[in-house]
Formats: structure tokens, sequence, C-alpha cells
């Protein structure tokens, strides 16, 4: 059973599934994207056989970690089975003996994975094994927050459409990273609103490195990011890749008060006001008393408009502190002068902006 280094592992994991065989709770707190959870042990067990190998012997450990292995060999192999169908479409044009291929790893490429692999190696699949684990992943992971990234940032006040922009770029070929949907978080107080529940810091960082990653064998096209604080919601950007944006080329769209004004309205008037209250009442310190007022006010009255007047208001002022706070290179600094919210015109700009 070939070990492989996390290079190839990668490449292979283009064709192949990947199995995880840490423990559930390993596993939901970060993991490779797109790999599929094997546990060998459930957390409850993972806890008593660590236990026993701090206290007493690697050997008693491993005698307690066989009996719950014996149980669930069946089991695992079939699958194993099931995540091979399950990937079928990647590897369709395979001959079958060659399509029987699974890459395994545990946290440090131990016992766990040795184990899981020397099941499904008896049983008659092809298996890789990840040499290091995932902790190799993650030294990985970590690694491409240092590379030097050519980014073209897309910076504008709350309302300028900066997402719907990006998905249509990405759409037309543009290398495009979408911090906001790897983050599952607008950035703002109401950045969580039909948004999924956030990942964990090390999970948004393993996809976020798998995005960087996807662009690091293009064609040398800088690659749009979104102008982001560097927080978004609960998780943060990794400080090296954060200073790699602030000295990149900004395009930033002068839209008018108005128009985002119709913008914001238009997103965020669907939400339910059980959910908007409450975000507006997160931001009400610097709000200030009376403008919360007023925006609940205006809110429970269904006068959407007047509340979003308020809130996009305190907004602008506050992106405009913290961009210039963050993007102090007039040098680096595009303005784009945009009539309105309208996608394919300010691309269009945009376009014609970086040709000239």
């Amino acid at each position: 059973m070939p070990k492989v280094r996390i290079e190839e592992f990668l490449e292979l994991s283009k064709l192949h599934p990947v199995l995880d065989v840490r423990s559930p709770g390993e596993y939901h707190h970060a993991h490779i994207p797109g790999a599929y959870n094997l546990p060998l042990f459930s957390d409850e067990e993972r806890k008593v056989v660590g236990t026993c190998y701090k206290q007493e012997r690697r050997e008693s450990a491993i005698k307690i970690g066989l009996d719950y292995f014996g149980l669930k060999m069946r089991k695992m192999v079939e699958e194993a089975e099931g995540i091979i169908k399950k990937s079928t479409p990647k590897i369709s044009n395979e001959e079958p003996q060659t399509a029987k291929c699974v890459l395994v790893h545990c946290w440090r490429g131990g016992m766990r994975s040795a184990g899981v692999a020397w099941l499904l190696d008896l049983y008659g699949f092809k298996v890789y094994t990840l040499a290091g684990g995932y902790k190799s992943y993650r030294n990985w992971v970590l690694q491409r927050f240092d590379q030097p990234y050519r980014f073209s940032v897309l910076g504008g006040y709350t309302g300028s459409g900066k997402t719907q922009i990006l998905k249509k770029l990405s759409k037309e070929n543009y290398p495009v990273i979408d911090l906001e949907a790897i983050a599952c978080h607008k950035g703002s107080a109401f950045g969580a609103l039909g948004e999924a529940a956030q990942p964990t810091q090390e999970m948004f960082e393993n996809e976020l490195a798998a995005a960087l990653h996807s662009f690091t064998i293009s064609t040398g096209q800088p690659v749009w990011i979104e102008d982001e604080s560097q927080r978004i919601g609960t998780v943060n950007l990794p400080n090296e890749l954060f200073k790699t944006m602030q000295q990149s080329p900004i395009y930033f769209l002068n839209i008018p008060f108005d128009q985002r004004l119709e913008n914001i309205t238009d997103t965020y008037g669907k939400f339910r006001k059980e959910d908007l209250v409450p975000a507006i009442m997160r931001i009400q310190k610097r709000l200030g008393g009376l403008n919360t007022k007023n925006a609940i006010n205006y809110l429970l009255e269904n006068n959407h408009k007047e509340s979003f007047r308020i809130l996009l208001g305190y907004y602008d002022k506050y992106y405009s502190h913290s961009f210039h706070a963050r993007n102090n290179k007039d040098h680096l600094l595009s303005s784009i002068q945009c009539d309105g919210v309208d996608t394919s015109t300010i691309i269009k700009k945009l376009t014609d902006k970086i040709n000239h």
C-alpha cells in the first residue's frame, strides 16, 4: 500500500475519493474539502483508546482498538463500496479494477489509516495513504497563504452588488474567489441571514486554500477577490493573505446612494422582521440609540426602505473609515463611476479600465 506525499495525494483526489478515518468529531471540526468520513472509532471509542494509550501502554490500547475494529470491518468495507459508487461520475472512464481505488488518511498517518488501508487492500481496493496524515495537509494549507498571489480587489460601499459581479465574472471564466461564499457570511450584522452555519476557522482555511490552489496553474490572470475586513462573521482571513490583498490593485465602485439603497432593500427586504430586528440590535452601540429606535420602528411599520436608509448611512461611514485605514496606497486605487447596480455595465467598465 503506497504512501504518498500531500501534493500527489491532492492530485489523486481529483480522480478518487478521499476517506478520512478520523472520528466524527475530528472530521466535523475540519477536513480536506470533499473528503468522506469513514471513522475507525466513534468519538467515545477514540477517547477510550487514547486514554489507555497514555495511562497504560501501546499494546493495551491496540487490543481495545481491535475489539472495536473487528466488529466494524464488514460495515466499513460496504461503506467504502458505497462511496466508490457515489463517486462514479469522477472515474466513469476507468477500468473497474482501476476505479476501485481510494485515498485514506488519519491524523498523523499512523495506526488508524494503516488499519483501514490494510482492510480495504485485503478486500481488493487499490489504496493510497497520506504520509503524515491530516497534519501534513494542514501544513500544506498554511503554506498556501504565504504565496505571492496576484489579486484584483473589488471594492465599493454596501449595496454595490459586488457578490453578483464576482459571480458574473466567474461565469465568464475569470478567476474568482468568493470569500463570503466560503465564509458563509456577507460580512455585516446581517451577513448570516439566508446563509448556512459558518465553518470553523480551520475549515474556512482549508476551503480557502483549495480555492487558491485551483488558480496556481492558471494562465497568469489576476484572481478577482472582494475587498473585505480581515474578519468575516466569526472567521478571519489569514494574516499573510490579508497583507497581500492590501498590497493589490483595488477597483472601487462608485455607485449613488439611492441606487445602492434600492439594491439593499430588494436583497434584505425579503427576510422576516424577527430576523432583521436582532441584527439591528447587534450594532446598536455603534449605530446610536436614536438611529436604532428609528430603524426598528420603520421596519415594524413595513417601511423597509427608510429603515435600510438609516442602516446604509451607518455602513457607508463604517466602510469608508475601515477602507481608507486598510487601503492607503492611492497608486493602487482605481475608481469606477457607475450610474446604477447593473452587473453587465459594471463588468464592462471594469474590463475597459483594466485593458487601458
